[in-house]
């Protein structure tokens, strides 16, 4: 038997598809993604080898994305081409569950063949594998466990050891975990930060386009906020603007520039799974990813990990204490709770997007998917921002892909019968959406419980923990579902907000940084210890970085002195608050100092000997060679050799 597995995101050309990771923790893989806003995408393309001749059969797998919404053609269909022919087969147009649909028989001789995905809709259309295989009895599983399986044995999948042991692993690599991971390396920590997209930065990447909030260098500590400094981008107002302005490639070098140890960052890995101490399952060892090109294995270890995925994917798999939703007034005694008592309610993932104003009439389909928009219902809008909010009474962490799909398909809907069908369309003619997100930006899901979590009165009363570190300074900011878009439709997707502003900036107490079940753990990002209230104002990503910064500082000691995050401040705190006094080195500025109170100081710079220097406090005699003398004597002038005497 002669067979062909393809991971569709290792194609060696994606064209017009994009690598999407939402459902990695669901489904165990990345796939390619058609995301072309209503026009077809250039086709993804690669290579594969066939071992010997034969007729071979053809399965993808796939979905309907839409199918869900139970009307309309599947929106996102394609095909497949093989040596540049078409199957005939539309995929995507299998049902809404992931499943290997099949396509026609080729014959193939041995050797080398090109394979293409050729998108026919622009509208979102998914691959997850393809799979060819001479056997017509060789059909590929379905079930989770069995694929998994299935994937490593005819990929050749084994764990690979990474082979240095890590003082500090950062599993996530929005702004909370880059800034973690750098921060380490300047205080002298073998770091890494594992990060599952193909650039840093989470919902201030190029990717999202939420700017940073709040404020740094606040507070008891106002050297917390160097890192964050760092790697912010200039660009730091409302409203998703070009690519450029969240500066990716900068997040990326910040991480080759000076540290005393090395700042590493693994782009396109995933945590799949969590390694404990047989001895003490308190304990991490090791964390396993999985890459999200080619699905290949890596085993991680370090003394101290860092959870800042978002969902809490480490802290999640090692069975750390967590919360869901918002709390009922029984549960803090806080105010801002709903009447109700407890629900699963969250604050949503926005899914921003812009459109731009063309000479020319820019033409969209007329979907017939979805759900339907009238003049009573539609929305007059030329972009979307964080009121675009979906996924409230879901679970964040295991129906993102849906979450994200309902704020594509309400978008495209929505526009769709703007331009097609609206009262106004001809003021929407010329207009075109040049931009939307194909992934989307949480801002809630699991929380997980550390020694101490805050809460509304914590922030209201600006209470003055004595662990107290980084500070919020953003208002309690706590969206809900927007009351008429509630009305309007079985399941809303956009959000308002309400805001309460605190006297003063509140320090975050470091019991909230680590988990209160697993000794080694730290907790950062959106899944630090907090009550849904108080989340609402330290959520935004200035206070996240700070207090990456915080976690940094605390993963030093854990170092130095062999203890696990707990005993940091119960053992070490005097240490602990002069580093926070202290804060984060950044690399060193380029620059010819002229300053105030300053002895006169002068140097002659030749570049393979370096620079001859003179202070007024140091000998004038120098012992320089005679060819040096002679190359100053060289450039005429004579006059500076009586100042510095040589």
């Amino acid at each position: 038997m002669a067979y062909i597995f393809l991971e569709a995101e290792a194609f060696t050309e994606h064209g017009g598809w994009v690598m999407d990771c939402i459902s990695m923790q669901q489904m165990g893989s990345a796939y390619l993604m058609a995301h072309g806003t209503g026009i077809p995408v250039a086709d993804a393309i690669t290579e594969f080898e066939i071992p010997q001749d034969g007729k071979y059969f053809l399965y993808v797998r796939t979905r309907d994305w839409t199918a869900v919404w139970k009307k309309g053609t599947p929106a996102g269909r394609f095909q497949v081409q093989i040596d540049g022919t078409y199957d005939v087969t539309e995929f995507g147009t299998n049902g809404e569950n992931w499943a290997w649909q099949k396509g026609g028989v080729f014959p193939l001789n041995a050797g080398k063949h090109t394979i293409a995905l050729h998108d026919l809709t622009g509208f979102n259309g998914r691959c997850d594998a393809i799979y060819i295989s001479d056997d017509p009895n060789d059909i590929p599983p379905d079930t989770p466990e069995a694929l998994e399986k299935f994937r490593k044995e005819r990929n050749g999948i084994e764990i690979q050891d990474v082979e240095k042991e890590y003082d500090l692993v950062v599993a996530g690599g929005g702004i909370a975990g880059i800034v973690t991971a750098l921060a380490a390396a300047r205080l002298g920590l073998k770091a890494v930060c594992i990060q599952d997209r193909p650039v840093p930065g989470g919902c201030n990447s190029s990717e999202i386009r939420v700017p940073l909030g709040g404020l740094t260098h606040i507070g008891p500590y106002p050297n917390i906020g160097n890192t964050v400094r760092e790697i912010a981008p200039i660009y730091l107002m409302p409203g998703a603007m070009d690519a450029e302005c969240y500066e990716d490639q900068r997040k990326i070098r910040a991480f080759k520039v000076w540290s005393q140890e090395e700042a590493e960052l693994r782009l396109n890995e995933s945590v799949v799974a969590v390694e404990k101490d047989p001895v003490d399952p308190q304990v991490i060892k090791a964390v396993i990813t999985r890459s999200t090109r080619d699905g290949s294995e890596r085993r991680y270890k370090a003394k101290v990990f860092s959870d800042c995925t978002g969902d809490g994917v480490v802290a999640f798999a090692a069975g750390a204490s967590w919360l869901y939703g918002s709390e009922g007034k029984e549960v803090f005694n806080e105010t801002l709770t709903l009447p109700q008592g407890s629900t699963r309610e969250v604050m949503g993932l926005s899914v921003l997007w812009t459109s731009a104003e063309e000479n020319t009439e820019q033409p969209f389909p007329d979907i017939d998917w979805g759900i339907d928009f009238t003049e009573e219902t539609c929305y007059y809008r030329t972009s979307g921002d964080w009121e675009t909010e979906t996924g409230q009474y879901r679970d964040q962490a295991n129906e993102c892909e849906y979450i994200r799909d309902y704020s594509l398909m309400t978008t495209f809907c929505n526009w769709s019968y703007l331009k097609n069908h609206s009262a106004k369309k001809a003021e929407y003619a010329n207009r075109r959406i040049n931009w939307i997100s194909s992934c989307g930006g949480k801002r809630e899901s699991r929380r997980f419980i550390g020694d101490y979590i805050m809460t509304q009165q914590d922030l209201e009363e600006v209470r003055q923990h004595p662990d107290g570190t980084a500070c919020i300074t953003w208002s309690i900011d706590l969206h809900y579902p927007e009351p008429e878009n509630v009305r309007r439709f079985s399941e809303p997707f956009r959000s308002c907000a309400y805001h309460r502003w605190l006297t003063d900036a509140v320090p975050v107490p470091y019991r909230c940084l680590y988990s209160k079940d697993i000794k080694n753990l730290f907790l950062g990002g959106r899944i630090v210890s907090m009550s849904h209230v108080a989340f609402s104002a330290v959520r935004v990503m200035r206070t996240l970085g700070m207090l990456g910064e915080v976690v940094a500082m605390a993963a030093k000691i854990c170092r130095d002195h062999n203890v696990y995050p707990r005993e940091v401040w119960t053992g070490h705190q005097d240490e602990f608050k002069q580093l926070m006094r202290e804060g984060i080195n950044t690399p060193e500025q380029f620059h010819c100092f002229c300053g105030k109170n300053t002895e006169r100081k002068e140097s002659y710079h030749f570049k393979e000997t370096g620079h001859l220097v003179y202070r007024e406090s140091a000998p004038k005699e120098y012992g320089l060679p005679e060819q040096i003398q002679q190359d100053i004597l060289q450039l005429k002038r004579h006059h500076l050799l009586p100042e510095t005497g040589k």
